[in-house]
C-alpha cells in the first residue's frame, strides 16, 4: 500500500502572509456567482450542521463544499463560544482534501480565512448595492470582524469619515485610533450611523441594535452578525423597508433570524446580481444578510495552499 502523504499545517501567522484581501475578492465574487447558478455552476454545498453545546453555551459548525470548476474540496469546523473573555469567541480549522483521491492535503487556521472572506463578500455586495458617492462608513462592532470589513471595504470606496461604535467604547476608541484621522468612537449606535452610506454590523448581538429610523434612505447595510435563527441585529422595519440580498437564500431562510423573525421577504442572492439576473436597487435602502458559505472558504483555502506550495519552491 503506498505511504499516505503527511498533510501540510498551515497557522494563521502564515495564513495571514499568504492572503491579500486585494487577490481574494475577486476569487470571492466568481465564487459567488457559481453558487447562485445551481447545478450549472458546479458548487455543491449543503446547508451547514450546527451541533448546540449548550452546557458550555457554545456551538460547533461543520462547513463543507467542493466547486467543480476550481476542482477544490474542504470543510470548515467552526466552534463559537460568545462568552469567551481570553480566547477567541470564533476558532476555525479547515481541512483541504485533494478531490481526486479524497487525501488530506492541509490543515489550516480557519479563522483568519472567514474574518477576510466574509469582509470580502460584504465588499463586494457594497460595490454592487451602495451609492457611487458613498463617503461615510458606519461599523457596528470593533472585532476581529470589523477590523477585516475596513481593509475591504477601503478598496471598493474613498471613505471620508469612518465611524466606530462597540457595546465597550474602549473598544471601539482602540479601532479608531488604529484606522487613523478619519475615525471616531461614538458612544451611541445612533450616532455612529447618523447620515452613514454604508453601515456594517458585525456584533455578537442577540436582538436588534440598529433601527430603521436611524437610517437614511438609500444607505446599503452590510448585516454579518446573527448567524442563528433567534438572534437579530436588524429591527423589524429596517428588514421590512429595505431591499433585502443574502449570500445563500437556502440558509437565511433557515438561519438568519433577522430573515426568519422580521418575516421579511429576499429579493435574491448577491451572485444574482454579480450574473445579472436580479437588480441592483442602489437607490434604495438595501440589507446584505451575510452568513458566510463554505464555498467561500474552499476558494480561499486553495488560493492560501497554492501560494503555501509557491513560498516553499521558490
Amino acid at each position: 500500500m503506498a505511504k499516505k502523504p503527511i498533510p501540510s499545517v498551515i497557522q494563521a501567522e502564515e495564513v495571514e502572509k499568504l492572503l491579500h484581501i486585494t487577490d481574494l475578492i475577486p476569487i470571492i465574487e466568481k465564487a459567488l456567482g457559481e453558487f447562485s447558478k445551481g447545478q450549472d455552476g458546479g458548487v455543491v454545498q449543503p446547508v451547514r450542521s450546527v451541533v448546540p453545546v449548550d452546557k458550555h453555551d457554545g456551538l460547533l459548525i461543520v462547513m463543507p463544499a467542493y466547486s467543480l470548476g476550481d476542482d477544490a474540496l474542504a470543510t470548515k469546523l467552526v466552534c463559537v463560544y460568545p462568552n469567551n473573555k481570553h480566547i477567541p469567541s470564533h476558532q476555525a480549522t479547515i481541512l483541504l482534501f485533494e478531490p481526486t483521491d479524497g487525501s488530506l492535503k492541509a490543515i489550516m487556521d480557519g479563522l483568519v480565512i472567514t474574518d477576510m472572506r466574509t469582509a470580502a463578500a460584504s465588499a463586494i455586495a457594497t460595490k454592487y448595492l451602495a451609492s457611487p458617492s458613498s463617503k461615510i462608513l458606519a461599523i457596528l462592532g470593533a472585532g476581529a470582524q470589523a477590523r477585516s470589513h475596513y481593509q475591504a471595504l477601503k478598496t471598493v470606496f474613498n471613505f471620508q469619515e469612518i465611524r466606530v461604535w462597540s457595546r465597550t467604547l474602549a473598544s471601539a476608541h482602540k479601532l479608531a485610533k488604529e484606522i487613523g484621522d478619519t475615525a471616531k468612537a461614538c458612544q451611541t449606535a445612533e450616532e455612529a450611523v447618523k447620515d452613514a452610506d454604508v453601515i456594517v454590523t458585525v456584533t455578537n448581538a442577540t436582538s436588534p441594535v440598529l433601527c430603521a429610523k436611524w437610517v437614511k434612505l438609500g444607505a446599503h447595510i452590510n448585516a454579518v452578525g446573527a448567524c442563528r435563527p433567534t438572534w437579530r441585529e436588524l429591527d423589524d422595519d429596517l428588514m421590512l423597508n429595505a431591499v433585502v440580498y443574502v449570500d445563500s437564500r437556502d440558509a437565511a431562510v433557515k438561519e438568519s433570524g433577522d430573515v426568519i423573525l422580521s418575516k421579511a421577504q429576499i429579493y435574491g442572492e448577491i451572485g444574482d446580481i454579480i450574473l445579472e439576473r436580479k437588480e441592483a436597487f442602489r437607490e434604495k435602502t438595501t440589507v446584505f444578510k451575510s452568513l458566510g458559505m463554505a464555498i467561500e472558504d474552499v476558494v480561499s483555502a486553495k488560493l492560501v495552499y497554492e501560494k503555501y506550495c509557491e513560498a516553499k519552491t521558490s
